[in-house]
């Protein structure tokens, strides 16, 4: 392999939206999905990609929802797979 190029067979870390909190937030808060979204600034069929792990959020839409979920901690909101 030269420099600069990828192997397709590299280990790619994903990152995913962990569900449960934000339930946690939806119900607390009484709101729902659609109003979570747009709170985020993205759209509700996207948040749904995110919550049943069909989508991995980029490194801005991860800095939203923590933001508007009120978490501070990378970890209680998402995992890191390969």
């Amino acid at each position: 392999m030269s420099p600069g190029e990828t192997d397709d067979t590299s280990n790619t870390l994903r990152v995913t939206l962990k569900p449960a909190p934000v339930w946690a937030f939806l119900e607390e808060r009484d709101i729902s999905q659609n109003e979570l979204a747009r709170l985020a600034g993205i759209s509700s069929g996207y948040l749904s990609q995110l919550m049943s792990g069909k989508a991995h959020p980029s490194p801005p839409v991860r800095q939203r929802l923590l933001r508007v979920l009120a978490l501070t901690d990378f970890d209680d909101l998402f995992t890191i797979s390969e």
